[in-house]
Parts: C-alpha cells; sequence; structure tokens
C-alpha cells in the first residue's frame, strides 16, 4: 500500500446527509482540513454530498457563451459554481459521493504521490467487487484526466488536488447511483451551448456518454451512496484505523470562514 496509506488514525468529517449545505462550504472545509494538518500532521477523511450542482474549472469561467450553458443546466435543476482545485466541469447530485484524503506534510512528497494513493485508496475499497479498476485518461469523458478510474473502458471517477500551505486535499467523485450516461449527457449539452459553435484556445472535452457509468451500472447491483461510506468505514476499521470525529476547533471556525468568504468572492468574480 501506498506510504499516504499507512496511516493508523485518522480524522472524519462527515458532510454525507447535508445536501441543502452550500457546496463552496465543502470546499472550504478541505481547504481548513489542510491548514489543520499542516498544524498538527494529520490525516483527514471528508465526506460530501450535495443537490444538483455543476462544479466548473477556472477554464469553463472562459467559455465564450457560458451564460447561455448556465441558463441551461439552472432550466434542469442545476446551480453553477467554480471550485478553486483543477480540472474541469463536473456534475454532483445526492447519487455521487465526493471524499476528499487529507495529507499533511505535502511538501515532502510529489503531487502524483497524492493521485496515486487515492487510486490505490479505491482499488483498495473496492477489492471484493473483483472488477478491475485503472487509472488513465478517458478522453471523451467530462473532465478528462490521467487519474480518471474506469471499469472496461467505462469512467466512474475522476481525482483532483489542492494544496493549501503543507497539507494536501485529494479530492473524488465517485459516481455511484443512477445513470451516469445522463449526466454526461448534461455536461454535453451545457459544452455545445456554452462554446456555441465558436473557436477557443482551450480544448473542451467532446463528451460521449457510453464512456461513462455509475458503479451501480458497472457492478450490475443496487449500491447507495451510505453502503459505500459503511464499506470505507469497515475496511479501516478491519484494518485497525481510529476514527476521530471531533467537530472543527475555535481555530478551524474561523480558518473555515475566511476560506468560504474567499470562495464566494471568486464566483462573484467568475460568474
Amino acid at each position: 500500500m501506498h506510504s499516504l496509506l499507512k496511516f493508523n488514525h485518522i480524522r472524519k468529517i462527515d458532510d454525507s446527509n447535508a445536501t441543502e449545505a452550500k457546496i463552496m462550504e465543502s470546499f472550504a472545509v478541505d481547504d481548513t482540513l489542510c491548514l489543520t494538518a499542516n498544524e498538527r500532521s494529520e490525516t483527514a477523511i471528508h465526506y460530501w454530498v450535495h443537490q444538483p450542482t455543476v462544479v466548473l474549472g477556472i477554464p469553463d469561467s472562459r467559455l465564450p457563451y457560458l451564460d447561455k450553458g448556465i441558463q441551461f443546466l439552472k432550466e434542469n435543476g442545476y446551480n453553477a459554481i467554480v471550485r478553486n482545485s483543477g480540472g474541469l466541469a463536473v456534475v454532483l447530485t445526492e447519487d455521487i459521493l465526493n471524499i476528499s484524503l487529507v495529507f499533511p506534510d505535502a511538501k515532502t512528497y510529489d503531487i502524483h504521490d497524492g493521485y496515486n494513493a487515492m487510486v490505490e485508496w479505491i482499488q483498495w475499497i473496492f477489492e471484493e467487487e473483483g472488477l478491475p479498476i485503472r487509472a488513465y485518461e478517458i478522453e471523451e469523458s467530462y473532465c478528462p484526466g490521467t487519474y480518471d478510474l474506469s471499469i472496461h473502458g467505462k469512467k466512474f471517477a475522476g481525482i483532483s488536488q489542492r494544496r493549501v500551505k503543507n497539507g494536501s486535499a485529494v479530492q473524488i467523485y465517485l459516481d455511484i447511483e443512477g445513470d451516469g450516461q445522463a449526466r454526461a449527457n448534461l455536461i454535453k449539452r451545457f459544452y455545445e451551448l456554452s462554446i456555441n459553435g465558436e473557436e477557443t484556445k482551450f480544448k473542451y472535452p467532446q463528451i460521449n456518454p457510453n464512456v461513462m457509468a455509475s458503479l451501480e451500472q458497472l457492478f450490475q447491483k443496487k449500491m447507495t451512496v451510505q453502503h459505500v461510506i459503511e464499506r470505507i468505514e469497515h475496511k479501516m476499521n478491519a484494518r485497525g484505523v481510529s476514527i476521530d470525529e471531533r467537530p472543527f476547533s475555535q481555530q478551524e471556525q474561523e480558518w473555515f470562514n475566511q476560506r468560504f468568504e474567499q470562495m464566494e468572492e471568486r464566483n462573484r468574480r467568475l460568474l
């Protein structure tokens, strides 16, 4: 197992039931946990789930007809925000579990170590399913990247990473329930409207919905977000990992408030 995963204690923040919370709060939580990792040198896990939202990357904020794309998303019941980590547009719904693993001492290891650790961790979580989880770019998916996770060529997860001080938040979305192709179609249409045939300097993905699926579809059995969380906790407990569920301290709450305000300001400026 990757050296970053050889922890025997982990801090847990579970926002998987906080679907009414603003998604920017989740990114602020990750930044806060990075600052704590910088001070206390502790590993943390953050679960988060949100109501329908399309999370845009910085390049998406430069789409020539972004207003048309966002209007389309709103008409289909989706909010839109710009995140503070890398990548392009991804879909979040109540059927998608976001997990952040926050590691300390980020300056002592390469950025690829964070990505590789997350890949190995997901492979470990789902090893009992007996299907090969591979990490390579699925070019026709939304938000394609080197660390796309797929089974038999169908992507179910994407990974991003954000470093704050000496902490690193490795963030993954897991498409667990429902129709992965339908969500891919949503983003495909968003780009069509936001580009509107105009030539762009940045190369946005040409999305083929058939290369994306949920874990429920791939494993061909009923799966839920809470079931996956229970599986994760069971596996960590079986490995002897102690889980600390303490709430934010006063200092952490102050960091959270600052980071949340920064996210709001960024989105006012970019959108």
